[in-house]
């Protein structure tokens, strides 16, 4: 016979019969070279397969919209349709047949190809005649296989259906009892929840499975008469389970709670023409798990599921307790409240899963110091409150906060990291520091927040004084947004020389709040406050805003300026800063070319991998990135590689070690290098000596800042300075901005 007529097989060309219902499956053989074929018709062949062969892929879609195939075995490179568009009419037409793609292509690219269309395999021309079977008869063996699933499947399927309303009905006990309360039926349901065979309660009366506190309320259930809306639903009793020892039974408790619903049965009573009442049918859940998931979500409700330790709502339940019976026996009582100390610096760095597990190991150890009758409970994030009913003197509290302070200092192994952290407590005493929980607990706030103020790890008694302190922090909160309300905010510029020129070339921009009694503010003073307080978000708003327009005042003068943004990370964390920042630049005209942004390590530390997504959007809109403070960080070198940096500064750390212009100062050689070798910009920060800018200028330091040649000055007067001076061609003008 033929292997390249159209009809070529290994059996009756007439055969018709289905792919997988018989023994002998069909193969489809395409290739364009003849001798190929044949090479591969005559391997096939006496093997039990129907073989039919295409030398071209016209030939090959013929046959494959004619006939059903098991596998075709499929050359890509065909003379009028390339076996990809043939692998693609088999999907699109929905043909159940696998392909084994046989190609002499040496690119990866026809692989991938072929594999993306589900082919079963790729065999790379030349191949041998044994992994050419193999790969067939593996192929054939899964569409076996994959036909006696489907086959069981339906099967199931039949099944599934003709006993769906047993198995729904299985999880339940379904019984009926006669006019007299006893069993007329009972399913099997009963001898898996009960441990009681149909026979033993066949003609028993109900009681034998109800709980003797229950009998009452089952009186009423179990010799249900009615049928219509009234009849019982939902009622909750407990049942009895068998008392004798059985291997059988799936449970091993000695109660059971059901959820019960039952109706009367009726018949009519042809003589007297009306329903008579014959028996009671009912239907009783198994709740048991339900009414425990109920008792462990009322736990959950007044514990914190991390710790185990009481949450909030319990504890103002226990010290509400704790305040009533100091009050009755005449004791004191004292709170405290424990602020983990660095606790966000390691849920930053090491992770959440790490930060989580120092709770729990904080946790721990805050616990081993307590009396029994002493309630620690977490109040959220790495906050613990603690109360401690009946104190003999204020010294049994201040003992106990000192444990505290010791437990806390020993290392905290995390996975192989050791983790130091303290506490800052503060502690209020009832009732000399308040008779009411929310007085005592604000107040042991408040000694807490003294404590955080003055250096961390430590405790403090609550002191009226300390709420002066308060009030403070909360009229710099309320000044803080009236200054951006009022327009107090102002933004003064510090020039940045060229060393060799002696001009302007640039300047960093540095915040000032006028306030109205207390006159010039600098930003050390208020601005971290506003990172504590939520209003970094606002003022970083102004900002943009206030240098966008400041700009404009430049170009009318004839300056360009780059604009260098040193962002509070929570303003770079925020999802639409880089919509804001582009907004203000279309608005303002002004070209991204003209903004630098400065990151500080904690930027790193936060949400690294977000910082980088912002910043590298904001470098395909073209505004480049600086360092701020270089080599003050632990990560500073890890920038260079992680984020498009374009200029490193020399923090004024650095600068202000330099007494001698002959000295040797290897860290700021190295940052001078480090800038010369990766072609960066170089800015000195803090440069106020004749010794330090002859030290930096011989070593390559180029540009620089400080009270050495300007102070800060506002708007206005930087203007004069600019005015005074006309800036040579070529020299790029950098705006450094600090918030």
């Amino acid at each position: 016979m033929n292997p390249f007529s159209a009809s070529a097989t290994s059996s009756s060309p007439h055969d018709t019969q289905s792919s997988l219902g018989i023994d002998q499956p069909r193969l489809l053989l395409v290739d364009d070279e003849p001798r190929l074929l044949t090479s591969l018709y005559e391997l096939l062949q006496g093997r039990g397969y129907q073989l039919v062969t295409a030398a071209t892929g016209g030939e090959a879609l013929a046959h494959l919209a004619r006939l059903r195939f098991d596998l075709v075995l499929l050359d890509l490179r065909l003379p009028d349709i390339g076996g990809h568009e043939i692998m693609d009419f088999i999907n699109e037409k929905g043909i159940d047949a696998d392909v084994i793609v046989m190609s002499g292509e040496v690119g990866i690219d026809a692989a991938i190809g072929a594999l993306k269309r589900n082919a079963y395999d790729y065999l790379r021309k030349p191949y041998s005649r044994e992994e050419l079977l193999k790969t067939v008869a593996n192929a054939l063996k899964q569409r076996r296989l994959q036909e006696a699933n489907a086959r069981i499947a339906n099967q199931l399927e039949n099944s599934e259906k003709m006993y769906r309303y047993l198995v729904d009905s299985s999880p339940d006990i379904i019984y009926t009892l006669n006019h007299e309360g006893k069993f007329t039926f009972i399913n099997d349901r009963a001898y898996q929840l009960l441990g009681y065979k149909r026979e033993e309660l066949i003609g028993q009366h109900y009681s034998i499975l109800v709980h003797d506190e229950d009998l009452e309320r089952a009186r009423y259930v179990f010799n249900e008469r009615r049928v219509d809306e009234r009849a019982s639903r939902n009622v909750e009793l407990r049942l009895k389970c068998h008392a004798g020892a059985n291997q059988e039974r799936t449970f091993n408790n000695t109660l059971m709670t059901i959820s019960l619903n039952a109706i009367g049965m009726h018949v009519p009573d042809q003589e007297v023409k009306r329903l008579e009442f014959y028996g009671t049918y009912g239907v009783a859940r198994d709740i048991t798990d339900r009414k425990r998931a109920e008792e462990v979500i009322s736990y959950q409700a007044y514990h914190d599921i991390l710790t185990d330790l009481p949450n909030r709502i319990l504890f103002k339940d226990r010290l509400g307790l704790a305040v009533i019976q100091a009050k009755r026996k005449q004791t004191e009582l004292a709170v405290m409240f424990i602020d983990l100390d660095r606790f966000k610096l390691v849920n930053d760095t090491l992770g959440h899963v790490k930060g989580d597990e120092l709770l729990q190991q904080a946790a721990g150890r805050l616990k081993e110091c307590l009396r029994k009758g002493d309630t620690l409970a977490r109040q959220g994030g790495d906050e613990f409150t603690i109360v401690l009913p009946e104190l003999r003197d204020r010294d049994d509290a201040r003992m106990v906060a000192d444990k505290f302070l010791e437990v806390l200092q020993e290392p905290f192994d995390l996975d192989g990291h050791a983790v130091h952290i303290s506490a800052s407590i503060g502690i209020a005493v009832y009732p000399a520091h308040g008779e009411s929980i929310d007085e005592l607990l604000r107040h042991a706030d408040i000694a807490m927040y003294q404590i955080k103020g003055q250096g961390k790890n430590g405790h403090a008694f609550y002191d009226p004084a300390m709420q002066d302190v308060s009030h403070q922090k909360i009229a710099l909160e309320q000044s803080l947004r009236r200054a951006l309300e009022h327009n107090e905010l102002e933004m003064y510029y510090q020039p940045q020389i060229d060393a060799i020129s002696g001009r302007i070339v640039g300047a960093e921009a540095l915040m000032r709040w006028n306030h109205p009694t207390r006159g010039i503010v600098s930003p050390g003073e208020f601005l971290p406050f506003a990172e504590e307080n939520g209003l970094m978000l606002p003022i970083s708003d102004w900002m943009i805003g206030a240098l966008c327009r400041d700009m404009l005042q430049w170009k009318n003068i004839g300056n360009q300026v780059r604009l260098s943004l040193n962002l509070s990370p929570q303003y770079l964390d925020r999802g639409d800063f880089f919509e804001k920042m582009r907004g203000a630049l279309l608005r303002y005209g002004i070209a991204p070319s003209q903004i630098e942004v400065e990151i500080t390590e904690n930027i790193c530390i936060r949400n690294p991998q977000h910082a980088i997504e912002q910043l590298n959007k904001l470098g395909q809109l073209g505004v480049s990135v600086a360092i701020d403070d270089f080599g003050t960080g632990y990560s500073s070198l890890a920038y260079l590689h992680r984020f498009p940096v374009h200029t490193i500064k020399i923090d004024q750390s650095f600068v202000k070690e330099i007494h001698d212009e002959h000295g040797h100062y290897p860290v700021v050689l190295a940052i001078i290098s480090i800038a010369r070798g990766l072609g960066l910009n170089l800015i000195a920060e803090g440069v106020e000596t004749d010794s330090q800018a002859r030290y930096l200028r011989a070593n390559g330091c180029l540009t620089m800042q400080g009270y050495l040649y300007h102070r800060p000055m506002p708007l206005g007067r930087f203007i004069d300075v600019l005015r005074g001076q006309t800036l040579p061609a070529g020299v790029s003008n950098v705006l450094a901005f600090q918030a």
